[in-house]
């Protein structure tokens, strides 16, 4: 049944059938997390970063209906400039392909999407996690769980900056979902290579993360590894200036009541404009080096 709708693209189809490597890319970085032209910029930035290390690329969105894996050039500019795209996560997937809704998948949704299409690493930004205050808010993310059940590895920057680090490490040790950082002890905090965190487990190569990998996966061990890869040093913001400025955008959330799917996209905009668009580079910088990477290690995967 699920081959009726799941929809892969010619070029992934044939990387499968080629046995080559393949990595998975979201889509609510085009649709939510970035201003257009920027998005779509990117978007096609990364497929050519993928298969400039010898990978193939597979942007997963829901589109007509279809559950796509691998976008046509016009699927990455209807995503990048229309308005009314959903943000689909999990739980939303159901209505979404039964209305036929054009939907940019988050990161539980595009692993789950993935790993129907036999995808098995996937690059993004940042993960969702525990939120500030989630001891009242219960807001946590579906990422979390998505990873303790999907065998798709996520390379990104850590989890986003705006939510709390220290809680979404110990959830996921609790979900026993292995986290390791690539070339440091210290886990990263998105924007910032420092978090005051110490990382679980450190690597400091592709092919000895994908040896990691390929022995979970030969003992059958279901669930996903976080891969976080610190943004470059040269490009990245300390985090005592960005704790400053997320601080600040959090309140003005909080005061507009902006809750649920719409925070996070309401606060990577909102701190572009508070830090005069330099958040927003260094988000573009990590989401590339990321993609590199998760490129390199399915290349040994």
């Amino acid at each position: 049944m699920i081959e009726s709708y799941l929809q892969l693209s010619p070029e992934v189809s044939e990387a499968r059938r080629a046995g080559k490597p393949i990595v998975a890319l979201e889509s609510t970085i085009i649709s939510h997390g970035m201003p257009f032209p920027q998005n779509l910029e990117t978007a096609r930035e990364l497929e050519e970063i993928i298969r400039n290390q010898g990978a193939v690329p597979a942007t997963i969105a829901i589109m007509e209906g279809k559950l796509k894996a691998g976008l046509e050039a016009s699927d990455l500019e209807k995503l990048a400039s229309e308005s009314g795209v959903w943000k689909v996560s999990l739980r939303d997937m159901p209505y979404v392909i039964s209305q036929k809704i054009t939907g940019a998948t988050t990161v539980a949704a595009t692993m789950r999407i993935a790993a129907m299409a036999g995808i098995k690493i996937f690059a993004t930004g940042g993960t969702g996690g525990v939120h500030r205050g989630a001891g009242e808010s219960m807001d946590i993310s579906a990422d979390l769980t998505e990873m303790a059940q999907t065998s798709v590895a996520i390379v990104s920057a850590g989890v986003k900056s705006i939510l709390d680090i220290g809680l979404t490490l110990e959830y996921l040790e609790t979900l026993g979902v292995p986290v390791l950082t690539y070339g440091q002890s210290e886990f990263p905090a998105f924007y910032s290579r420092k978090s005051g965190f110490a990382s679980p487990l450190r690597l400091d190569s592709p092919k000895e993360i994908a040896a990691m990998l390929n022995a979970k996966q030969a003992m059958g061990l279901n669930g996903s590894v976080l891969i976080a890869n610190p943004i470059p040093a040269e490009l990245e913001i300390p985090a005592e200036e960005m704790e400053s400025v997320i601080s600040n955008a959090l309140h003005r959330a909080e005061n507009q009541g902006v809750r649920g799917k719409d925070i996070t996209p309401f606060l990577l905009k909102t701190m572009s404009e508070m830090t005069g668009g330099e958040s927003l580079k260094a988000n573009i910088a990590l989401v590339k080096n990321n993609a590199e990477l998760a490129a390199r290690i399915a290349c040994f995967f």
